[in-house]
Protein backbone atom coordinates (compact mmCIF):
# COMPACT_ATOMS: atom_id res chain seq x y z
CA UNK A 1 0.00 0.00 0.00
CA UNK A 2 3.15 2.38 0.78
CA UNK A 3 3.40 3.00 -3.07
CA UNK A 4 0.00 3.75 -3.80
CA UNK A 5 -0.10 6.18 -0.80
CA UNK A 6 3.13 7.68 -2.42
CA UNK A 7 0.90 8.66 -5.67
CA UNK A 8 -1.97 10.31 -3.66
CA UNK A 9 1.31 11.86 -1.33
CA UNK A 10 2.47 13.37 -5.19
CA UNK A 11 -1.31 14.83 -5.72
CA UNK A 12 -1.36 16.36 -2.46
CA UNK A 13 1.39 18.12 -2.77
CA UNK A 14 0.22 19.92 -5.82
CA UNK A 15 -3.69 20.24 -3.93
CA UNK A 16 -2.15 22.84 -1.45
CA UNK A 17 -1.22 25.29 -3.90
CA UNK A 18 -4.62 25.81 -4.74
CA UNK A 19 -6.69 28.81 -3.53
CA UNK A 20 -7.39 28.39 0.12
CA UNK A 21 -7.17 30.15 3.33
CA UNK A 22 -3.38 30.71 4.77
CA UNK A 23 -4.27 28.30 7.36
CA UNK A 24 -5.61 25.39 5.59
CA UNK A 25 -2.79 25.58 3.72
CA UNK A 26 -0.26 25.34 6.37
CA UNK A 27 -1.83 23.02 8.90
CA UNK A 28 -5.10 21.34 8.04
CA UNK A 29 -3.60 19.95 4.51
CA UNK A 30 -0.65 18.38 5.78
CA UNK A 31 -2.54 17.04 8.84
CA UNK A 32 -5.28 15.70 6.19
CA UNK A 33 -2.47 13.87 3.40
CA UNK A 34 0.48 12.88 5.89
CA UNK A 35 0.12 9.21 6.48
CA UNK A 36 1.41 9.46 9.95
CA UNK A 37 -1.00 11.62 11.19
CA UNK A 38 -2.82 10.00 13.84
CA UNK A 39 -6.25 8.82 12.94
CA UNK A 40 -8.80 11.29 14.29
CA UNK A 41 -6.69 14.42 13.43
CA UNK A 42 -6.38 13.16 9.86
CA UNK A 43 -10.30 12.24 9.33
CA UNK A 44 -10.93 16.00 10.90
CA UNK A 45 -8.53 18.18 9.00
CA UNK A 46 -9.73 16.06 5.94
CA UNK A 47 -13.55 16.79 7.11
CA UNK A 48 -12.65 20.68 7.54
CA UNK A 49 -11.01 20.74 4.32
CA UNK A 50 -13.98 19.62 2.50
CA UNK A 51 -15.86 21.84 4.35
CA UNK A 52 -14.41 24.80 2.71
CA UNK A 53 -15.78 23.68 -0.59
CA UNK A 54 -12.55 24.88 -2.30
CA UNK A 55 -11.57 21.65 -4.31
CA UNK A 56 -13.40 20.23 -6.93
CA UNK A 57 -12.82 17.35 -9.12
CA UNK A 58 -9.53 15.35 -8.57
CA UNK A 59 -8.26 17.58 -6.04
CA UNK A 60 -11.22 16.67 -4.02
CA UNK A 61 -11.09 13.19 -4.79
CA UNK A 62 -7.76 12.87 -2.86
CA UNK A 63 -8.77 14.69 -0.04
CA UNK A 64 -12.31 11.93 0.51
CA UNK A 65 -9.02 9.63 -0.09
CA UNK A 66 -7.02 10.63 2.69
CA UNK A 67 -10.11 10.92 5.06
CA UNK A 68 -10.54 7.29 4.30
CA UNK A 69 -7.36 6.19 4.92
CA UNK A 70 -8.32 7.94 8.41
CA UNK A 71 -11.37 5.60 8.55
CA UNK A 72 -9.18 2.98 7.92
CA UNK A 73 -6.60 3.71 10.82
CA UNK A 74 -9.61 3.45 12.81
CA UNK A 75 -11.15 0.04 11.88
CA UNK A 76 -14.73 1.99 10.57
CA UNK A 77 -15.32 0.14 6.96
CA UNK A 78 -18.31 1.47 6.39
CA UNK A 79 -16.88 5.31 5.95
CA UNK A 80 -13.75 3.66 4.59
CA UNK A 81 -16.38 2.37 1.78
CA UNK A 82 -18.62 5.58 1.49
CA UNK A 83 -15.39 8.47 1.54
CA UNK A 84 -13.75 6.00 -1.19
CA UNK A 85 -16.80 5.48 -3.41
CA UNK A 86 -17.22 9.25 -3.25
CA UNK A 87 -13.58 9.56 -4.59
CA UNK A 88 -13.83 7.09 -7.02
CA UNK A 89 -17.31 9.04 -8.58
CA UNK A 90 -14.53 12.41 -8.66
CA UNK A 91 -11.56 10.60 -10.13
CA UNK A 92 -11.15 6.40 -10.34
CA UNK A 93 -7.31 5.70 -9.65
CA UNK A 94 -5.48 2.69 -8.59
CA UNK A 95 -4.73 3.26 -4.85
CA UNK A 96 -8.93 4.39 -4.52
CA UNK A 97 -9.70 1.26 -5.65
CA UNK A 98 -7.14 -0.92 -3.92
CA UNK A 99 -8.30 1.32 -0.50
CA UNK A 100 -11.67 0.14 -1.14
CA UNK A 101 -11.21 -3.07 -2.35
CA UNK A 102 -9.02 -3.66 1.22
CA UNK A 103 -12.36 -2.71 3.04
CA UNK A 104 -14.75 -5.17 1.74
CA UNK A 105 -12.02 -7.94 2.85
CA UNK A 106 -12.13 -6.57 6.10
CA UNK A 107 -15.82 -6.58 6.28
CA UNK A 108 -15.52 -10.35 4.43
CA UNK A 109 -17.07 -9.22 1.44
CA UNK A 110 -14.56 -10.81 -0.72
CA UNK A 111 -16.39 -10.97 -3.79
CA UNK A 112 -16.82 -7.02 -4.15
CA UNK A 113 -13.07 -6.75 -2.58
CA UNK A 114 -11.88 -9.03 -5.72
CA UNK A 115 -13.75 -6.96 -8.18
CA UNK A 116 -12.28 -3.90 -6.65
CA UNK A 117 -9.01 -5.41 -7.10
CA UNK A 118 -9.71 -6.53 -10.55
CA UNK A 119 -10.65 -2.48 -11.34
CA UNK A 120 -7.38 -1.03 -9.94
CA UNK A 121 -5.41 -3.41 -11.95
CA UNK A 122 -6.53 -2.19 -14.90
CA UNK A 123 -6.13 1.62 -14.10
CA UNK A 124 -2.51 1.24 -13.85
CA UNK A 125 1.02 -0.54 -14.64
CA UNK A 126 0.44 -3.81 -12.59
CA UNK A 127 1.25 -3.63 -8.64
CA UNK A 128 2.65 -6.29 -6.49
CA UNK A 129 0.62 -4.54 -3.53
CA UNK A 130 -2.36 -4.95 -4.99
CA UNK A 131 -1.87 -8.99 -6.46
CA UNK A 132 -1.01 -8.92 -2.35
CA UNK A 133 -4.68 -7.94 -1.40
CA UNK A 134 -6.36 -9.57 -4.33
CA UNK A 135 -4.72 -13.08 -3.16
CA UNK A 136 -6.13 -12.45 0.33
CA UNK A 137 -9.02 -12.33 -0.84
CA UNK A 138 -9.03 -15.10 -3.37
CA UNK A 139 -7.94 -17.19 0.25
CA UNK A 140 -11.09 -15.69 2.20
CA UNK A 141 -13.13 -17.19 -0.44
CA UNK A 142 -10.83 -20.58 -0.01
CA UNK A 143 -9.55 -20.88 -4.11
CA UNK A 144 -5.98 -21.52 -2.60
CA UNK A 145 -4.51 -22.13 -6.09
CA UNK A 146 -5.13 -18.65 -7.31
CA UNK A 147 -4.23 -16.84 -3.98
CA UNK A 148 -0.95 -18.48 -4.70
CA UNK A 149 -0.65 -17.39 -8.07
CA UNK A 150 -1.67 -13.77 -7.26
CA UNK A 151 1.32 -13.95 -4.32
CA UNK A 152 4.16 -15.32 -6.59
CA UNK A 153 2.58 -12.15 -8.53
CA UNK A 154 3.62 -10.14 -5.31
CA UNK A 155 6.88 -11.98 -4.15
CA UNK A 156 8.01 -11.21 -8.25
CA UNK A 157 7.59 -7.42 -8.25
CA UNK A 158 8.44 -7.10 -4.78
CA UNK A 159 10.88 -9.87 -3.52
CA UNK A 160 11.35 -8.27 0.12
CA UNK A 161 7.76 -8.46 0.94
CA UNK A 162 7.70 -10.35 4.10
CA UNK A 163 3.48 -10.27 4.08
CA UNK A 164 3.81 -11.67 0.80
CA UNK A 165 5.89 -14.96 1.87
CA UNK A 166 3.83 -15.41 4.92
CA UNK A 167 0.31 -15.20 3.04
CA UNK A 168 1.26 -17.53 0.34
CA UNK A 169 2.61 -20.12 3.17
CA UNK A 170 -0.47 -20.03 4.65
CA UNK A 171 -2.39 -20.62 1.34
CA UNK A 172 0.40 -23.57 0.86
CA UNK A 173 -0.48 -25.25 4.53
CA UNK A 174 -4.26 -25.04 3.52
CA UNK A 175 -3.39 -27.29 0.52
CA UNK A 176 -1.48 -29.63 2.43
CA UNK A 177 2.21 -29.02 1.84
CA UNK A 178 3.15 -28.27 4.81
CA UNK A 179 6.99 -28.12 4.40
CA UNK A 180 6.17 -25.59 1.30
CA UNK A 181 4.16 -23.96 4.47
CA UNK A 182 7.16 -23.73 6.70
CA UNK A 183 9.77 -22.88 3.94
CA UNK A 184 7.37 -19.58 3.23
CA UNK A 185 6.95 -18.70 6.84
CA UNK A 186 10.42 -18.76 7.91
CA UNK A 187 11.39 -16.78 5.03
CA UNK A 188 8.92 -13.85 6.09
CA UNK A 189 10.77 -14.26 9.77
CA UNK A 190 14.05 -13.67 8.07
CA UNK A 191 13.12 -10.81 5.74
CA UNK A 192 11.27 -9.09 9.05
CA UNK A 193 12.40 -10.53 12.13
CA UNK A 194 10.20 -7.69 14.01
CA UNK A 195 6.91 -9.19 12.48
CA UNK A 196 4.51 -11.16 15.16
CA UNK A 197 2.41 -12.24 12.20
CA UNK A 198 4.21 -15.00 10.87
CA UNK A 199 5.52 -16.35 14.04
CA UNK A 200 1.69 -16.30 14.95
CA UNK A 201 0.97 -18.13 12.04
CA UNK A 202 3.50 -20.85 12.54
CA UNK A 203 2.09 -21.45 15.69
CA UNK A 204 -0.33 -23.88 13.70
CA UNK A 205 2.36 -25.85 11.83
CA UNK A 206 3.76 -26.70 15.37
CA UNK A 207 0.34 -27.43 16.48
CA UNK A 208 0.02 -29.76 13.68
CA UNK A 209 3.20 -31.87 13.85
CA UNK A 210 2.68 -31.81 17.63
CA UNK A 211 5.29 -29.74 19.34
CA UNK A 212 3.17 -27.63 21.58
CA UNK A 213 6.34 -26.07 23.13
CA UNK A 214 7.38 -24.90 20.11
CA UNK A 215 3.65 -23.30 19.37
CA UNK A 216 3.46 -21.56 22.92
CA UNK A 217 7.18 -20.46 22.28
CA UNK A 218 5.89 -18.64 18.72
CA UNK A 219 2.67 -17.38 20.08
CA UNK A 220 4.66 -15.92 23.16
CA UNK A 221 7.24 -13.86 20.92
CA UNK A 222 4.39 -13.16 18.97
CA UNK A 223 2.65 -11.19 21.58
CA UNK A 224 5.90 -9.53 22.75
CA UNK A 225 6.45 -7.97 19.09
CA UNK A 226 3.02 -6.77 19.06
CA UNK A 227 3.12 -5.14 22.15
CA UNK A 228 6.72 -3.56 22.28
CA UNK A 229 5.80 -2.21 18.34
CA UNK A 230 2.41 -2.24 17.35
CA UNK A 231 1.72 -2.47 13.88
CA UNK A 232 1.51 0.62 12.52
CA UNK A 233 0.57 0.16 9.14
CA UNK A 234 -2.83 1.65 8.13
CA UNK A 235 -3.93 -1.77 6.19
CA UNK A 236 -3.92 -3.80 9.60
CA UNK A 237 -7.31 -3.71 11.28
CA UNK A 238 -6.37 -2.33 14.99
CA UNK A 239 -5.87 -5.15 17.52
CA UNK A 240 -5.96 -7.72 14.71
CA UNK A 241 -2.21 -8.65 15.83
CA UNK A 242 -3.01 -9.11 19.29
CA UNK A 243 -6.21 -10.95 19.24
CA UNK A 244 -4.95 -13.34 16.99
CA UNK A 245 -1.66 -14.12 19.01
CA UNK A 246 -3.57 -14.73 22.00
CA UNK A 247 -6.23 -16.63 20.51
CA UNK A 248 -3.38 -19.00 19.11
CA UNK A 249 -1.31 -19.68 22.06
CA UNK A 250 -4.64 -20.21 24.17
CA UNK A 251 -5.44 -23.11 21.91
CA UNK A 252 -1.56 -24.33 22.16
CA UNK A 253 -2.01 -23.94 26.25
CA UNK A 254 -5.30 -25.88 25.58
CA UNK A 255 -3.97 -28.84 23.67
CA UNK A 256 -1.10 -29.50 25.69
CA UNK A 257 -3.78 -29.55 28.89
CA UNK A 258 -3.17 -26.46 30.50
CA UNK A 259 -6.33 -25.01 31.26
CA UNK A 260 -4.93 -21.69 33.33
CA UNK A 261 -3.03 -20.62 31.02
CA UNK A 262 -5.43 -20.78 28.41
CA UNK A 263 -8.35 -19.11 29.96
CA UNK A 264 -5.60 -16.19 30.77
CA UNK A 265 -5.02 -16.18 26.98
CA UNK A 266 -8.80 -16.71 25.69
CA UNK A 267 -9.78 -14.19 27.96
CA UNK A 268 -6.51 -11.76 27.38
CA UNK A 269 -8.40 -12.20 23.67
CA UNK A 270 -12.27 -11.45 24.38
CA UNK A 271 -10.56 -8.14 26.31
CA UNK A 272 -9.56 -6.54 23.03
CA UNK A 273 -11.86 -4.45 20.68
CA UNK A 274 -12.82 -6.37 17.33
CA UNK A 275 -13.03 -4.29 14.19
CA UNK A 276 -12.37 -6.49 11.35
CA UNK A 277 -14.74 -9.43 10.20
CA UNK A 278 -11.50 -12.51 10.93
CA UNK A 279 -10.89 -11.07 14.27
CA UNK A 280 -14.39 -11.40 14.97
CA UNK A 281 -14.34 -15.11 14.32
CA UNK A 282 -11.63 -15.58 16.28
CA UNK A 283 -13.22 -13.92 19.41
CA UNK A 284 -16.34 -16.09 18.69
CA UNK A 285 -14.25 -19.29 19.06
CA UNK A 286 -12.22 -17.88 21.68
CA UNK A 287 -15.77 -17.23 23.77
CA UNK A 288 -16.61 -20.43 23.40
CA UNK A 289 -13.26 -22.43 24.39
CA UNK A 290 -12.89 -20.22 27.50
CA UNK A 291 -16.59 -21.68 28.75
CA UNK A 292 -15.58 -25.24 27.83
CA UNK A 293 -12.40 -24.54 29.96
CA UNK A 294 -13.73 -22.64 32.46
CA UNK A 295 -15.90 -25.44 33.76
CA UNK A 296 -14.28 -28.74 33.50
CA UNK A 297 -11.04 -29.72 35.26
CA UNK A 298 -7.75 -29.64 33.33
CA UNK A 299 -7.26 -33.25 31.68
CA UNK A 300 -3.79 -34.89 32.08
CA UNK A 301 -1.29 -32.70 30.81
CA UNK A 302 -0.25 -34.14 27.48
CA UNK A 303 2.57 -33.30 24.97
CA UNK A 304 1.11 -32.66 21.78
CA UNK A 305 -2.83 -33.78 20.46
CA UNK A 306 -2.94 -36.08 17.81
CA UNK A 307 -1.87 -35.31 13.90
CA UNK A 308 -4.46 -33.25 11.98
CA UNK A 309 -5.34 -34.56 8.94
CA UNK A 310 -7.90 -32.47 7.68
CA UNK A 311 -6.02 -28.62 6.23
CA UNK A 312 -8.70 -25.15 6.86
CA UNK A 313 -7.41 -21.95 7.24
CA UNK A 314 -9.00 -19.03 7.56
CA UNK A 315 -9.97 -15.17 5.88
CA UNK A 316 -6.22 -13.62 5.24
CA UNK A 317 -4.67 -10.33 6.33
CA UNK A 318 -4.18 -7.35 3.94
CA UNK A 319 -1.14 -5.83 2.80
CA UNK A 320 0.70 -5.28 5.28
CA UNK A 321 -2.00 -7.02 7.59
CA UNK A 322 -3.35 -7.84 10.64
CA UNK A 323 -2.54 -11.54 11.81
CA UNK A 324 -4.33 -14.32 10.63
CA UNK A 325 -7.81 -15.66 12.15
CA UNK A 326 -7.21 -19.19 13.34
CA UNK A 327 -4.65 -21.02 11.50
CA UNK A 328 -4.97 -23.72 9.61
CA UNK A 329 -3.42 -26.97 10.42
CA UNK A 330 -2.52 -29.56 6.89
CA UNK A 331 -1.64 -32.79 6.54
CA UNK A 332 -1.30 -34.12 2.97
CA UNK A 333 -3.24 -37.63 3.88
CA UNK A 334 -5.64 -37.75 1.85
CA UNK A 335 -7.97 -40.01 4.14
CA UNK A 336 -8.68 -39.17 7.28
CA UNK A 337 -7.81 -41.79 10.66
CA UNK A 338 -7.18 -41.96 13.94
CA UNK A 339 -9.51 -40.33 16.75
CA UNK A 340 -13.22 -39.73 15.22
CA UNK A 341 -15.43 -38.57 17.41
CA UNK A 342 -19.00 -37.93 17.29
CA UNK A 343 -22.29 -36.15 18.63
CA UNK A 344 -25.89 -37.75 17.72
CA UNK A 345 -28.48 -36.36 19.17
CA UNK A 346 -32.45 -36.92 18.63
CA UNK A 347 -35.66 -34.98 19.98
CA UNK A 348 -39.07 -36.08 19.35
CA UNK A 349 -41.14 -36.02 22.49
CA UNK A 350 -41.68 -32.97 22.69
CA UNK A 351 -43.77 -31.83 25.73
CA UNK A 352 -45.03 -28.08 24.71
CA UNK A 353 -44.43 -28.12 20.70
CA UNK A 354 -45.61 -30.62 18.31
CA UNK A 355 -43.98 -34.22 18.97
CA UNK A 356 -42.01 -35.87 16.18
CA UNK A 357 -42.12 -39.83 16.23
CA UNK A 358 -38.62 -40.23 13.82
CA UNK A 359 -36.19 -38.18 15.47
CA UNK A 360 -35.04 -40.38 17.82
CA UNK A 361 -35.28 -43.96 15.38
CA UNK A 362 -32.94 -41.46 13.25
CA UNK A 363 -30.54 -41.10 16.06
CA UNK A 364 -30.04 -44.33 16.83
CA UNK A 365 -29.71 -45.62 13.48
CA UNK A 366 -27.43 -42.55 12.86
CA UNK A 367 -25.25 -43.42 15.70
CA UNK A 368 -25.11 -47.59 15.28
CA UNK A 369 -23.24 -46.52 11.26
CA UNK A 370 -21.25 -44.44 12.81
CA UNK A 371 -20.07 -46.82 15.41
CA UNK A 372 -19.48 -49.53 12.84
CA UNK A 373 -17.05 -47.71 11.01
CA UNK A 374 -14.88 -46.59 13.87
CA UNK A 375 -16.72 -43.29 15.57
CA UNK A 376 -16.62 -42.54 19.22
CA UNK A 377 -20.46 -42.05 19.75
CA UNK A 378 -22.13 -39.71 21.98
CA UNK A 379 -25.56 -40.80 21.68
CA UNK A 380 -28.79 -38.45 23.15
CA UNK A 381 -32.44 -38.86 23.02
CA UNK A 382 -35.38 -36.82 23.96
CA UNK A 383 -33.16 -34.37 25.79
CA UNK A 384 -34.29 -31.42 28.05
CA UNK A 385 -32.24 -28.32 27.79
CA UNK A 386 -30.07 -29.28 30.79
CA UNK A 387 -28.77 -32.46 29.48
CA UNK A 388 -28.33 -31.18 25.21
CA UNK A 389 -26.33 -28.44 26.78
CA UNK A 390 -24.64 -30.62 29.15
CA UNK A 391 -23.97 -32.84 26.12
CA UNK A 392 -22.69 -30.90 23.71
CA UNK A 393 -20.19 -29.08 25.70
CA UNK A 394 -18.37 -32.21 26.61
CA UNK A 395 -18.63 -33.05 23.61
CA UNK A 396 -17.22 -29.95 22.52
CA UNK A 397 -14.46 -30.00 25.29
CA UNK A 398 -13.56 -33.22 23.71
CA UNK A 399 -13.26 -32.88 20.11
CA UNK A 400 -10.40 -30.97 20.88
CA UNK A 401 -8.27 -34.53 20.95
CA UNK A 402 -10.18 -35.16 17.47
CA UNK A 403 -9.29 -35.54 14.07
CA UNK A 404 -12.81 -35.94 12.97
CA UNK A 405 -16.00 -34.43 14.96
CA UNK A 406 -19.61 -35.13 13.34
CA UNK A 407 -22.35 -33.22 14.68
CA UNK A 408 -26.04 -35.11 13.85
CA UNK A 409 -29.02 -33.44 14.54
CA UNK A 410 -32.39 -34.76 14.45
CA UNK A 411 -36.04 -32.88 15.28
CA UNK A 412 -37.05 -29.70 15.52
CA UNK A 413 -34.98 -26.67 14.47
CA UNK A 414 -35.92 -22.83 13.78
CA UNK A 415 -34.49 -19.51 12.51
CA UNK A 416 -34.79 -16.66 14.47
CA UNK A 417 -33.51 -13.48 13.26
CA UNK A 418 -31.37 -14.76 11.24
CA UNK A 419 -29.59 -17.48 13.06
CA UNK A 420 -30.17 -21.13 13.46
CA UNK A 421 -31.83 -22.89 16.99
CA UNK A 422 -31.79 -26.54 18.24
CA UNK A 423 -35.21 -27.40 20.12
CA UNK A 424 -34.71 -29.45 23.49
CA UNK A 425 -38.07 -31.17 24.15
CA UNK A 426 -38.99 -29.19 27.38
CA UNK A 427 -38.84 -26.30 25.68
CA UNK A 428 -41.93 -23.75 26.83
CA UNK A 429 -42.12 -20.44 25.13
CA UNK A 430 -44.44 -17.75 26.06
CA UNK A 431 -45.32 -14.22 24.79
CA UNK A 432 -43.00 -12.09 26.47
CA UNK A 433 -40.04 -14.66 26.93
CA UNK A 434 -36.65 -14.88 25.69
CA UNK A 435 -37.25 -17.53 23.17
CA UNK A 436 -33.46 -18.26 22.39
CA UNK A 437 -32.56 -18.31 25.87
CA UNK A 438 -34.48 -21.90 26.00
CA UNK A 439 -32.61 -23.52 22.66
CA UNK A 440 -28.97 -24.07 21.45
CA UNK A 441 -27.63 -21.56 19.55
CA UNK A 442 -26.05 -23.81 16.60
CA UNK A 443 -23.38 -20.49 16.05
CA UNK A 444 -21.81 -21.79 19.53
CA UNK A 445 -21.31 -25.52 18.16
CA UNK A 446 -19.60 -23.98 14.78
CA UNK A 447 -17.47 -21.80 17.07
CA UNK A 448 -16.50 -24.56 19.26
CA UNK A 449 -15.00 -27.09 16.71
CA UNK A 450 -13.47 -23.83 14.99
CA UNK A 451 -9.96 -24.06 16.47
CA UNK A 452 -9.37 -25.58 12.77
CA UNK A 453 -7.12 -28.48 13.53
CA UNK A 454 -9.76 -31.52 12.50
CA UNK A 455 -12.28 -31.87 9.72
CA UNK A 456 -15.88 -30.89 11.11
CA UNK A 457 -18.70 -32.17 9.45
CA UNK A 458 -22.51 -30.81 11.24
CA UNK A 459 -25.53 -32.66 9.86
CA UNK A 460 -29.04 -31.56 11.04
CA UNK A 461 -32.14 -32.79 9.98
CA UNK A 462 -33.76 -30.08 11.75
CA UNK A 463 -35.94 -28.76 9.05
CA UNK A 464 -39.28 -30.50 9.73
CA UNK A 465 -41.82 -27.87 10.61
CA UNK A 466 -41.69 -24.13 11.98
CA UNK A 467 -42.57 -25.05 15.40
CA UNK A 468 -42.11 -21.86 17.10
CA UNK A 469 -44.80 -19.71 14.17
CA UNK A 470 -47.22 -18.95 17.08
CA UNK A 471 -44.65 -18.26 19.26
CA UNK A 472 -43.20 -15.94 17.41
CA UNK A 473 -46.05 -14.34 16.38
CA UNK A 474 -47.29 -13.66 19.61
CA UNK A 475 -44.50 -12.21 20.39
CA UNK A 476 -44.75 -8.91 18.14
CA UNK A 477 -42.19 -7.68 15.69
CA UNK A 478 -41.37 -5.03 18.16
CA UNK A 479 -39.15 -7.58 20.08
CA UNK A 480 -37.19 -7.97 16.61
CA UNK A 481 -38.26 -11.30 16.57
CA UNK A 482 -38.07 -12.96 13.31
CA UNK A 483 -38.78 -16.70 12.75
CA UNK A 484 -39.21 -18.30 9.50
CA UNK A 485 -39.47 -21.87 8.02
CA UNK A 486 -36.35 -24.10 7.71
CA UNK A 487 -32.92 -23.06 8.79
CA UNK A 488 -31.13 -20.33 7.84
CA UNK A 489 -27.79 -20.74 5.17
CA UNK A 490 -25.10 -20.66 8.33
CA UNK A 491 -22.76 -18.36 5.84
CA UNK A 492 -21.08 -16.92 9.41
CA UNK A 493 -21.09 -17.50 13.35
CA UNK A 494 -23.02 -14.49 14.31
CA UNK A 495 -20.00 -11.39 12.95
CA UNK A 496 -20.13 -11.73 9.80
CA UNK A 497 -17.00 -14.50 9.32
CA UNK A 498 -17.40 -16.86 7.01
CA UNK A 499 -17.77 -20.81 7.48
CA UNK A 500 -14.60 -21.73 8.61
CA UNK A 501 -12.56 -24.13 6.58
CA UNK A 502 -11.84 -27.23 6.82
CA UNK A 503 -15.89 -27.84 7.74
CA UNK A 504 -18.87 -29.56 5.81
CA UNK A 505 -22.09 -28.59 6.43
CA UNK A 506 -25.39 -30.71 5.49
CA UNK A 507 -29.36 -29.62 5.94
CA UNK A 508 -31.70 -32.53 5.44
CA UNK A 509 -33.81 -29.66 2.62
CA UNK A 510 -32.40 -26.63 1.63
CA UNK A 511 -32.68 -23.48 3.90
CA UNK A 512 -36.03 -21.98 4.45
CA UNK A 513 -37.65 -25.25 3.34
CA UNK A 514 -39.42 -27.65 5.37
CA UNK A 515 -38.50 -31.43 5.55
CA UNK A 516 -40.55 -34.77 5.27
CA UNK A 517 -40.47 -36.46 8.78
CA UNK A 518 -41.08 -39.76 7.18
CA UNK A 519 -44.27 -42.04 7.45
CA UNK A 520 -41.97 -45.09 8.20
CA UNK A 521 -39.95 -45.45 11.20
CA UNK A 522 -37.31 -42.94 9.75
CA UNK A 523 -37.04 -39.91 7.96
CA UNK A 524 -36.20 -39.69 4.36
CA UNK A 525 -33.42 -38.21 5.03
CA UNK A 526 -31.85 -39.94 7.85
CA UNK A 527 -32.83 -43.30 6.40
CA UNK A 528 -30.86 -42.65 3.29
CA UNK A 529 -28.17 -40.84 5.29
CA UNK A 530 -27.65 -44.48 7.69
CA UNK A 531 -27.61 -46.43 4.77
CA UNK A 532 -24.67 -44.84 3.04
CA UNK A 533 -22.44 -43.83 6.13
CA UNK A 534 -20.64 -46.91 6.28
CA UNK A 535 -20.08 -47.53 2.67
CA UNK A 536 -16.53 -48.38 2.38
CA UNK A 537 -14.20 -46.07 0.17
CA UNK A 538 -16.90 -43.34 -0.09
CA UNK A 539 -15.89 -40.04 -0.07
CA UNK A 540 -17.88 -37.48 2.00
CA UNK A 541 -19.14 -35.35 -0.29
CA UNK A 542 -20.16 -38.18 -2.98
CA UNK A 543 -21.87 -39.77 -0.13
CA UNK A 544 -24.10 -37.20 0.50
CA UNK A 545 -24.68 -36.60 -3.70
CA UNK A 546 -26.19 -40.16 -2.88
CA UNK A 547 -27.91 -39.01 -0.34
CA UNK A 548 -29.67 -36.38 -2.30
CA UNK A 549 -30.29 -38.54 -5.23
CA UNK A 550 -32.40 -40.76 -2.75
CA UNK A 551 -34.20 -38.37 -1.29
CA UNK A 552 -35.15 -36.40 -3.82
CA UNK A 553 -36.47 -40.00 -5.15
CA UNK A 554 -38.46 -41.01 -2.57
CA UNK A 555 -39.99 -37.53 -1.87
CA UNK A 556 -40.64 -37.40 -5.22
CA UNK A 557 -38.84 -34.20 -5.68
CA UNK A 558 -40.53 -32.24 -2.72
CA UNK A 559 -37.30 -32.44 -0.40
CA UNK A 560 -33.72 -31.67 -2.05
CA UNK A 561 -30.91 -32.15 0.96
CA UNK A 562 -28.33 -29.05 0.83
CA UNK A 563 -24.37 -28.99 1.75
CA UNK A 564 -22.07 -26.46 2.27
CA UNK A 565 -18.05 -28.21 2.24
CA UNK A 566 -15.30 -26.01 2.46
CA UNK A 567 -13.31 -29.29 2.99
CA UNK A 568 -9.62 -28.78 1.22
CA UNK A 569 -9.39 -32.52 0.95
CA UNK A 570 -10.88 -35.85 0.48
CA UNK A 571 -12.61 -37.07 3.55
CA UNK A 572 -13.70 -40.92 4.07
CA UNK A 573 -15.55 -41.66 6.59
CA UNK A 574 -15.57 -45.52 6.32
CA UNK A 575 -12.42 -47.16 5.06
CA UNK A 576 -11.61 -47.90 1.73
Amino acid sequence: MSRLLVVLALLAATLWSAPCSAQSRSQLGPLCTTETTPADQMVDACTKIIALKVFKGGQLATVYFWRAVGWNKKGDYAKVIADTSEAIRLQPSQAVYNLRGSAYFDKGDYDIAIADFDDALKLGPPSGIIFHNRGNAWRGKGDYAKAIADYDMAIKADPRSAFSFQNRGISKEALGDLDGALADLNQAIRIDPTLPQPLIQRTAIWRARGDLDRAIADGSEAIRLAKDKPPANIMTPPNSVLISGYAHRALAYEAKGDYAHAREDYNASLAITAADAGSKAVQATAKVRLSLVSDAAAPMPRDAPPPATQPAAAPAPQQTGAAPALSPAPSPAPAVRGSRMALVIGNGAYAHVKALPNPPNDARAVAKSLRDIGFTVSEGVDLDRAAMQKMTRDFLREAARAQVALVYYAGHGVQIDGRNYLIPVDVALKPGSSMTEAMIDMDTIMAGLDDQVRTNILIFDACRNNPMAQQVASAGSSRGIEGASGLAAPSSLGSGATLGAGTLIAFATAPGQVALDGEGANSPFSAALSRHLGTPGLEVQQMLTRVRAEVVSATKNKQVPWSNSSLLGEVYLAEK
